[in-house]
């Protein structure tokens, strides 16, 4: 009975027998591609600074993550401050990596060529070091690169030590590894706590290719939300989003159990998130989003791409339209958003200079207030800089892993950017279309050892070889690279026979051979083998060193002749005034030194007559005076100077300059007076800036002729001449309108 009705159970046709077995099959298939290809396959997780070389799955997401001691060389793991530690969310902002050696420090991550996918970057300081940097009030901010190509300034200058700051990037892998490197701006020793990457299907964010990146400025979703961050495993591409914090009237939350349909798949937003969204009371009409710039985040010097999700989630078959404006003007006109159906709105390449400032206004025609479910919005990074041509890269990276090069910090690109480019390379970039070949390789003095690396035989633009000075053994290989113009294997331990290739090249005059210092040269006397000494070095010592010892001697002698003029001019001046008896008066006398000092060396000049020059001066006690210099042609003829002197210091009134002193030297006979601002007689009777009327130039006339030498005053009013005169021992002068004659 029991066999029967086991016969009974299973009786069918054979087509029905078929098609049981291929539906079991298809299940089977899809649960061993389902365990073979879990959510998170294709998901890189780096814990920096982390020591233990064994995975461990996080607590919150259930990801694997693994240290970081595969994908970076140099730097030194911390883990953050003992009474920080207890509020850690997570293993990862418990340990990290801090670079104080080097400018650029990289990670590698294994990717596939031409891959989307989104890369973010963890930093918690946790004040590791001790020093409180975040806090302490002087800047504290480095930069990275994703690629050979500027990325963002991480900036946590005031930033609470506990505090997790991330920057997300969508880009194209370029190759077979993405890179990114943190930039030392020395301002703040740089550190990463995690790296996360993240593939992403290609139809999605469309607007980014090999040129074109862009950076996460702000990723929110609406309505009624809990967790500040919604990540995987709700978003399968484990991207951040963030709860919008405005939930205050009139803001209303709106959410649905209901499916809501995406019709692409260009974004693929969670549908959580999709199910819940924001509006506002229906007596209002307009709804502002105003997406703040982070802290030490400078939002007006980006170019920023926002996209808008929607999905009408309101049961009610009520309109809603609205315009969506920014800062510029209107973006999108009169839309209208599906019911439980995502339409996302944004213009693809299209990114915006002004502020993320977003304006959803009701339209006249709508029955519904605005509506929003989610918001992205990315600033631009462009991909300018060409990565080093691949093959070059990966042969000059094999000869760094050949040689244990890791104490020469080659990180990142070889020749890219070229601030960055490796110590020791010279790299073409004169085609800026193509990418940067590496010329010039010198390994000398290195420190190398064991035989010659076969990658250099396949750089095809290596010009120049040095490997000089090193400890390689061995053969020279056949190195048949026509474009090799210079090979230095001198100082090394190379024996063997030298290849035909080589030895033909060389005698052809086309390949500069060294090998000088190698057991190879034991028996071989030609040039290349010959101590010779670096001809150019020999031509610089020839050509610099007499140019130089000229220059020194020519320098010396000018000084020195400047040494004993000035010496000499001392000298006769103070011989000067020893060898010349001085005037028994209560002026002073100057020495030319002294004048040279109070004229500012002879500059300003104020004025010029037939006996020499005036100068502006100043004294010690900052008096201004006049200092009248004879002419040189008419020192040696001068016989009147000292009697004059003599009778000026005696003369004192209030309507005469009162003369301060005098100078008596071979190089000058001058006189020092009072500097009257307002300019000289003459200057006022002409006028200009002051004019001097009739009654005013009789009183100057009247008070001139009170000076002990004047003998008579006339006046002509008729003819508006006023004529004073006046003799001395030298002269006779005559005042008239347009000043002494």
């Amino acid at each position: 009975t029991q066999q029967h009705q086991m016969a009974t159970s299973f009786s069918c046709s054979a087509s029905t027998k078929l098609t049981w077995i291929f539906a079991l099959l298809l299940i089977l298939a899809t649960m061993i591609q389902v365990r073979a290809q879990p959510p998170t396959a294709g998901f890189v997780n780096i814990d920096c600074g982390w020591t233990n070389s064994s995975a461990y799955i996080d607590n919150a997401t259930r990801i694997v993550y693994r240290f970081d001691g595969e994908s970076v060389e140099g730097g030194l793991s911390h883990e953050i401050s003992e009474e920080l530690m207890a509020g850690a969310a997570n293993e990862q902002q418990k340990t990290l990596r801090s670079f104080p050696d080097g400018s650029r420090n990289c990670y590698t991550l294994t990717s596939i060529v031409g891959k989307k996918y989104l890369l973010r970057a963890l930093f918690t300081y946790g004040n590791y070091d001790g020093l409180n940097k975040t806090m302490d009030g002087s800047p504290f901010l480095f930069g990275l690169h994703i690629g050979v190509n500027f990325w963002e300034s991480v900036n946590l200058t005031n930033t609470d030590p506990s505090d997790t700051v991330w920057k997300e990037v969508i880009t194209v892998a370029p190759s077979n590894a993405v890179s990114v490197c943190l930039i030392n701006f020395g301002s703040g020793t740089p550190f990463i706590s995690a790296l996360e990457l993240r593939p992403l299907e290609d139809t999605m964010y469309p607007f980014v290719n090999t040129s074109v990146s862009i950076s996460n400025f702000q990723r929110f979703r609406f309505g009624n939300v809990t967790d500040p961050i919604t990540r995987y495993p709700t978003d399968n591409y484990d991207r951040f989003w963030e709860r919008w914090p405005d939930t205050s009237y009139p803001w209303i939350n709106l959410n649905t159990n209901n499916k809501v349909e995406s019709l692409d798949n260009v974004f693929n937003v969670p549908a959580d998130i999709l199910q819940k969204a924001s509006t506002i009371d229906t007596n209002y009409s307009h709804m502002s989003v105003i997406v703040a710039t982070g802290r030490n985040q400078d939002g007006k010097s980006l170019q920023l791409l926002p996209i808008f999700h929607f999905a009408d989630i309101n049961e009610s078959n009520l309109s809603r339209r609205f315009d969506i404006y920014n800062a510029e003007g209107l973006l999108f006109p009169d839309f209208s958003p599906l019911r439980f159906q995502m339409v996302s709105k944004y213009k693809s390449g299209e990114f915006l200079h002004a502020d993320a400032f977003f304006n959803l206004s009701k339209t006249p025609s709508s029955s519904l207030p605005p509506l929003i479910n989610a918001l992205e919005v990315y600033s631009l990074i462009r991909m300018d800089n060409l990565t080093t041509d691949s093959d070059d890269a990966n042969y000059i990276k094999e000869v760094k892993t050949h040689y244990s090069l890791a104490q020469r910090n080659w990180n990142g690109d070889p020749c890219s950017p070229r601030e960055y480019s490796w110590e020791g390379l010279t790299c073409d970039y004169s085609k800026s279309n193509q990418n940067p070949r590496i010329v010039t390789v010198n390994l000398s003095t290195s420190r190398l050892r064991g035989g010659f690396a076969i990658s250099f035989m396949n750089m095809t633009s290596l010009e120049n070889l040095d490997l000089s000075h090193n400890n390689l053994t061995g053969a020279i290989p056949d190195y048949q690279l026509q474009s090799l113009k210079f090979l230095d294997l001198s100082n090394n331990k190379l024996d063997g026979a030298i290849p035909d290739s080589i030895l033909q090249r060389f005698q052809a005059g086309s390949l500069d051979l060294r090998l000088e210092g190698n057991p190879v040269c034991s028996n071989v006397k030609d040039t290349y083998c010959s101590k010779k000494k670096n001809t150019t070095s020999t031509v610089l010592i020839a050509v610099i060193v007499p140019v130089v010892l000229v220059s020194l001697l020519v320098v010396m002698g000018i000084l020195w002749k400047l040494y004993r003029e000035g010496k000499s001019g001392d000298d006769e001046d103070s011989a000067m005034y020893e060898e010349e008896t001085p005037l028994h008066i209560d002026i002073r006398r100057f020495t030319y030194a002294e004048l040279k000092h109070i004229t500012n060396d002879f500059q300003s000049i104020v004025g010029k007559g037939g006996f020499g020059t005036v100068y502006h001066g100043t004294l010690e006690n900052d008096d201004e005076v006049a200092v009248k210099v004879l002419m040189e042609t008419s020192i040696a003829e001068s016989t009147d100077f000292l009697p004059e002197v003599q009778t000026l210091s005696k003369v004192h009134h209030k309507n005469l300059v009162t003369l301060q002193g005098y100078c008596q030297n071979k190089k000058c006979l001058a006189l020092v007076y009072d500097f009257m601002p307002r300019g000289n007689l003459q200057q006022l009777l002409r006028g200009g800036d002051y004019s001097l009327n009739w009654e005013q130039r009789l009183h100057i006339a009247l008070d001139a002729a009170q000076g002990p030498h004047f003998s008579c005053v006339f006046a002509f009013r008729p003819c508006m001449y006023v004529c004073v005169f006046f003799f001395s021992r030298s002269c006779m002068c005559v005042l008239t309108k347009d000043g002494f004659e």
